[in-house]
């Protein structure tokens, strides 16, 4: 199918990133230092309006979607939501990002649902400052899920961590010791200011090219993108099973290859992760007969989309923290 989601820049948008809740069981020190702090209950998108809104972005050309949270995982309902996504006809990947709690436990149940993709957060490979930055005492418990997660029916399983200026910014070599015979992707994300972070963006940033750099005198070659793929630059080597990937969004062409659109998991349509705010769109939910009116809206939104962010000017646009719009 052809793809219809087209900003006024030309872009295409065959993926969704879908948070279906902003609660986090980790406290990670980038993103939320201090645990979840939720003063009320609120009422997440339901299994049917998820059912109703992927369908329509399945119809305007998406193929690919990433639950994402908070920790997506505590949703109760959170096997029932893979399978219904991945039902749903023109839904080829379903990925979702998690910390990894009781991962080895719960994984095989996610795949047997429909799940194709994995990323699993492992901002270091030393146990006590994983602890330190999570939180939990887990790292071993979070590496035998992976272990486990290789031997199921998985197209891809990324590791993600976030690049931290003399916290794990000298830790390349443990993870080249981990994808040398393992077939994962390892991606780093050069950490970005968000609405609630800015001492510690100056204390932590480093520039990604840290990690470019490293990778080049390496060894590591720069790959070529897949169908689908995002911004991150990737590269293998030929004695490493396993390849690294770069986020770099402080790099001045990182929006042009831009192919994600964001929902929240209260309903509001995000155009760009560090945006000025979302467009509600939950009222056009509720029913399958809503769907050419949810269609057509989704279309004129995206008419909104700007060229790129504006983290370089210390633009965070709306977004208070990671996990309040799924990352």
């Amino acid at each position: 199918m052809n793809n219809q989601l087209i900003d006024p820049q030309g872009r295409q948008f065959p993926y969704i990133r879908l948070s279906i809740t902003d609660v986090c069981n980790f406290s990670c020190t980038y993103c939320l230092p201090d645990g979840y702090q939720g003063d009320k209950k609120k009422s997440f998108l339901t299994v049917s309006e998820i059912k109703n809104l992927m369908t329509a972005f399945a119809e305007l050309g998406v193929f690919k979607v990433r639950l994402t949270g908070g920790e997506p995982s505590i949703r109760k309902d959170f096997v029932e939501i893979i399978r219904t996504v991945k039902n749903i006809p023109g839904i080829q990947q379903i990925a979702t990002t998690t910390n990894g709690y009781k991962l080895k436990q719960r994984i095989q149940a996610w795949v047997d649902a429909g799940l194709t993709n994995l990323n699993v957060s492992v901002d270091s490979l030393d146990p006590k400052l994983f602890h330190s930055l999570t939180g939990h005492n887990r790292l071993q418990e979070i590496l035998d899920g992976i272990y486990f997660a290789q031997t199921l029916a998985l197209k891809k399983i990324k590791l993600n961590a976030v690049l931290l200026k003399n916290i794990n910014s000298h830790q390349f070599h443990e993870y080249e010791n981990l994808l040398k015979n393992n077939r994962l992707s390892m991606r780093f994300i050069e950490l970005m200011q968000t609405g609630d972070n800015l001492e510690y963006f100056k204390q932590y940033h480093v520039s990604a090219d840290l990690l470019k750099n490293h990778l080049v005198n390496n060894g590591w070659i720069r790959k070529e993108k897949e169908p689908g793929a995002g911004p991150a630059i990737e590269y293998y080597h030929e004695d490493y099973q396993g390849t690294f990937g770069v986020i770099a969004p402080y790099d001045s062409d990182f929006c042009d290859t831009c192919n994600r659109l964001r929902i929240s998991a209260m309903g509001e349509f995000h155009l760009c992760l560090f945006g000025e705010g979302g467009f509600s769109i939950r009222h056009l939910l509720k029913a399958d007969s809503q769907k050419e009116a949810l269609k057509e809206t989704l279309c004129r939104l995206l008419g909104n989309k700007r060229k790129q962010h504006f983290l370089h000017d210390g633009n965070t646009g709306f977004i208070p923290n990671l996990a309040s719009v799924g990352g």
